[in-house]
């Protein structure tokens, strides 16, 4: 691990590259802007790990921009609070926006989030048996047997989006986050019952378990059991824990054996767990703040133990090491494993991006539109939704 001196001032460096490009700084090289998002996104898990409130709020921003990455939803907060304007909500390029008939305001300074650069490569297998990867469209080496095309990241750079209160344009309809949920409970349960069904687990609700835990996941026979005596909202509440346990704690899972298997019920797995719970819900409208408060509190002893633990098994060539690295590897886990779950179930709105709009019929009672009031039913068609 790095002395912390080395980490402050790659802080200092990185912060004054992100005031620079956030003023659109011409002079900031792209090698600047990625280590001013990077050092941003460190300061953001750092101060989240000292106060566990950060983390609900992290996740709440995850639940409506589901469809970014955990460290891009975490950017996008922090950029928009840093000039006291709301959370963001539906973000898009310039480019994009203006397909959706929309302009950027005038004066209006881009977010900034932290995107791949791909390149197109073909796999091929040397008749001694080895295999190289070499540019698409390039001449195979002699005797080679093409193994098929694939898109591969090459690295990063920092790509400007705008959120939707920074444009004005064509109304859009934006569902705001916290409001009531879209569907009823025994929809959002069988949507979640389809998602342990994808990943070869049976459902079952039964008794077998009362006076222990809720719920369990049972890795070997592939079963997820949900208590029969708690109520329909609690049911799905625990068969979305049980989910982030399956996608996210299984057997041949290392880090998961690191954080702690669903049968350890400790530390960082309860805490991912649960977290993805939050999320999930949170996305269809159901707040379960007071109910995770627990499980979430203990966010912060949670990474601190396992910093120590790796530490202690000098896990270092393998596992994350520092607070900030364990708190991005949690937040990244978290957020893809909601994202798994939530494009199969299909919350109201569309995670944050625009992108191949479709119209969702399920439009959110609490949603508003930008730039006009809200109107009756549209005659002319349906209404482009966002989250």
């Amino acid at each position: 691990m790095a002395p912390e001196t080395d980490h402050a001032s790659s802080d200092v460096a990185a912060n004054a590259a992100f005031n620079a490009s956030d003023r659109g700084n011409a002079r900031v090289t792209p090698e600047e802007r990625i280590a001013a998002l990077t050092g941003g996104l460190r300061k953001i898990l750092e101060q989240a790990v000292e106060s566990p409130s950060h983390w609900q709020v992290l996740l709440d921003g995850s639940a409506t921009l589901w469809r970014y990455s955990g460290g891009n939803v975490a950017l996008l907060m922090m950029q928009m609070a840093q000039r006291g304007t709301d959370e963001p909500t539906l973000v898009a390029g310039y480019k994009e926006w203006a397909r959706h008939g929309r302009t950027v305001s005038r004066g209006e300074h881009a977010l900034w989030v932290i995107a791949p650069r791909t390149a197109r490569v073909q796999h091929v297998t040397l008749p001694d048996g080895t295999r190289q990867r070499i540019p698409a469209g390039n001449q195979l080496p002699r005797g080679a047997v093409d193994d098929g095309k694939k898109t591969v990241i090459t690295g990063w750079h920092g790509q400007a989006v705008f959120d939707v209160s920074q444009t004005q344009g064509a109304p859009l309809l934006v569902p705001r986050g916290g409001a009531a949920a879209g569907g009823d409970a025994s929809e959002l349960w069988r949507s979640l019952a389809a998602v342990a069904g994808r990943h070869g687990f049976d459902v079952d609700v039964t008794s077998a378990q009362y006076g222990l835990t809720s719920g369990f996941t049972d890795f070997a026979g592939h079963r997820v059991q949900v208590g029969a005596w708690l109520g329909p909202e609690e049911r799905i509440a625990v068969l979305a824990h049980e989910l982030g346990h399956v996608l996210l704690h299984g057997p041949d899972d290392e880090i998961g054996r690191f954080y702690g298997s669903s049968a350890d019920h400790r530390g960082l797995a309860e805490v991912e767990a649960e977290s993805v719970a939050y999320t999930v819900l949170k996305a269809h409208g159901i707040d379960r703040g007071p109910q995770a408060a627990t499980y979430l509190a203990g966010w912060a002893d949670a990474v601190i133990e396992a910093e120590n633990d790796a530490l202690a098994r000098d896990a270092g060539r393998k596992l994350s090491e520092s607070r900030a690295d364990i708190a991005k590897s949690v937040l990244g886990r978290v957020t893809a494993a909601s994202k798994g779950i939530l494009e199969i179930t299909h919350p109201p709105g569309l995670g944050g991006k625009i992108s191949a709009v479709t119209a969702d019929p399920r439009v959110n009672p609490a949603a508003s539109y930008m730039g006009v009031e809200r109107p009756g039913r549209s005659v002319d068609g349906p209404v482009m939704a966002g989250p």
